[in-house]
């Protein structure tokens, strides 16, 4: 255990490192000059210090305010030593932080117990700290192993509903990066991007309730075939609702809102603007790009530029402005990442952009409105 003592009188210091030396396991450093013993303390941190009172340059309670000031001696133990008998000193000691007090002259036989009552009292002390410590890193290598396991859950359940309707695992991988860096621009904070990025491949889970027959048609949807598509949102809101997981709780609310425009004409509830969801907002830009520049059976994929062009003409209609803004932002960070899958073949590169010369077309490659 290491204990300083600092005194301005080398006899003093004499004999409190003769006495406090015969206790077990300490160590004692003694200071004549208080600007000295607090610059070691700055460097090495004690288990207990005895200081005087009264000394030149710094009295005993500008030591006790200085060391308590510092969060690594915040704690220890701190006995007064001085032969003043005002209430005043003790009560100004005692507002600065000391433990105990002993006045001069001393009794070696108490000057001991009262040492070894601190230097137990710190032992245990550093013990509950350790204890803390141990179990915090027990519990946030606990809370990394769920986070884990609920990722890993998050991304099979997704691909395996996808894989229903012929989507694939990079689609769900792409929509959540854009979505992550989409909601890091906007300011979100490395926390919330990363729930963002986690309950992204979750939107379109509801799909799950939409019949073979509407939700694998190559065609075109009739009206009914239309609604029914489009009640896949109220289906994921469904499977997700009733969550204590925040992570859940925001995949319920991209599942619910990811289809609903800026201007009030996306379903299911026809919200407008900040009414939104922020996080749907923020996926409907990522999943929609993601759509335009992706093959589908229905359609090729659209060039990398004329998609961000498409992204950009539907801010205030179909996209919360601020969310195409955020996208544009970090636009050569999306290019590089669809660039990097093109060359990897998990996406096939269009030559031209959009065939123009057919309504029918146009509708088909449009699809993405609807599912």
């Amino acid at each position: 255990m290491r204990v300083i003592a600092i005194d301005d009188s080398a006899a003093v210091l004499a004999l409190l490192r003769h006495i406090v030396g015969q206790i077990d396991d300490c160590d004692v450093r003694t200071f004549l000059k208080p600007e000295e013993a607090l610059d070691h303390v700055a460097r090495e941190t004690p288990d207990l210090v005895l200081v005087d009172y009264t000394m030149p340059v710094l009295n005993g309670v500008d030591v006790i305010r200085r060391i308590r000031s510092r969060p690594s001696t915040a704690d220890v133990p701190i006995i007064m030593i001085t032969s003043e008998r005002e209430n005043v000193i003790k009560i100004a000691a005692i507002e600065a932080g000391a433990t105990e007090f002993l006045g001069k002259p001393f009794d070696a036989a108490e000057l001991t117990l009262r040492v070894r009552n601190q230097l137990n009292l710190r032992r245990a002390q550093r013990a509950l700290a350790e204890r803390a410590q141990s179990l915090e890193r027990d519990v946030e290598a606990g809370l990394k192993r769920i986070e884990s396991q609920e990722k890993e859950i998050i991304w099979r359940l997704s691909k395996a509903i996808g894989c229903r309707d012929g989507e694939t695992g990079s689609h769900l991988e792409r929509v959540a990066a854009v979505a992550q860096l989409i909601a890091e621009e906007l300011g979100l904070g490395e926390e919330r991007s990363r729930i963002i990025y986690l309950a992204s491949p979750l939107h379109d889970v509801g799909k799950i309730g939409v019949r073979d027959g509407v939700l694998l048609k190559p065609g075109t949807f009739t009206p009914e075939e239309r609604l029914e598509m489009q009640r896949h949102t109220e289906y994921g809101a469904e499977i997700l609702s009733g969550s204590q997981s925040e992570l859940i709780r925001t995949a319920e609310r991209i599942a619910a809102s990811h289809h609903e425009k800026w201007d009030g004409t996306g379903y299911p509830k026809g919200l407008t603007g900040p009414v939104i969801p922020l996080e749907a907002r923020i996926v409907a830009v990522a999943d929609v790009f993601d759509a335009l520049s992706s093959e589908r059976p229905y359609k090729p994929a659209w060039p990398l530029e004329i998609a961000r062009h498409e992204i950009v003409n539907g801010s205030g209609k179909h996209f919360d402005p601020a969310c195409v803004e955020a996208f544009c932002n970090r636009w050569d960070q999306i290019r590089r990442l669809y660039l990097s899958d093109r060359l990897e073949g998990t996406s096939s590169p269009a030559a031209a952009g959009p065939d123009e010369s057919s309504t029918e077309e146009q509708i088909q490659m449009r699809r993405y409105a609807s599912n």
